[in-house]
């Protein structure tokens, strides 16, 4: 099992990385919430791998944090009508934060919003998965050192419930929150975030 892979940063698009190793280039599929994460193309990087093997191919799955890798595996793993495309695009929607979140609060409608996925595939997320959220639920950590942020779950999700509150749509609110995590960084307040994200 490939649980890892770090090299050379050779291209990327928001599904899509290249990683040079050894002189093998390793085509690694992503979320957008990964690829908002990378850091430029010939700097150094680490993903969490995943590999689906199918009868006739086999693909390689990659994540900023083992957490965000091992929800992609249960979801994949335990919810009928959920493969590796389905999952991916769950996952480039809404942060890992967001859907642990929606997931516990049987958020039907944060979660049928995603690509791909309706209100039953979303009432399947939650039947399926409320009792096993919380075991992947980490702080995030970086993708490679200093050139990419992690998101920390509690001021992440607190953040973003703000601005629900304040109006936003669940999903807005996420990547609002996101690219404030990206400019000041993983230990940032969850007021520091909100104030970010509404400037």
């Amino acid at each position: 099992m490939i649980t890892s892979i770090q090299g050379t940063l050779g291209s990327a698009s928001p599904l899509r990385a290249v990683i040079e190793l050894n002189g093998f280039g390793y085509e690694v599929h992503i979320p957008v919430t990964t690829a908002e994460k990378l850091p430029p193309p010939g700097a150094l990087v680490k993903l969490h791998t995943l590999v689906i093997y199918r009868e006739d191919s086999q693909a390689l799955y990659g994540f900023a944090t083992p957490a965000e890798r091992d929800f992609f595996r249960l979801m994949i793993e335990h919810v009928t009508g959920v493969g590796p495309k389905v999952a991916l695009s769950i996952m480039s929607r809404l942060s890992l934060p967001l859907l642990e979140s929606a997931i516990r609060l049987g958020d039907i409608n944060t979660l049928a919003k995603c690509p791909g996925i309706g209100k039953k595939t979303a009432e399947r997320l939650v039947v399926e998965l409320k009792s096993k959220v919380g075991a992947t639920d980490l702080p995030g950590s970086p993708v490679s050192g200093d050139a990419a942020a992690g998101t920390g779950s509690t001021s992440h999700r607190d953040a973003v419930a703000a601005l629900v509150a304040l109006g936003y749509r669940g999903a807005d609110a996420d990547e609002s929150i996101r690219r404030a995590v990206l400019a000041l960084g993983p230990s940032a307040t969850t007021e520091a975030l909100i104030k970010r994200a509404l400037s």
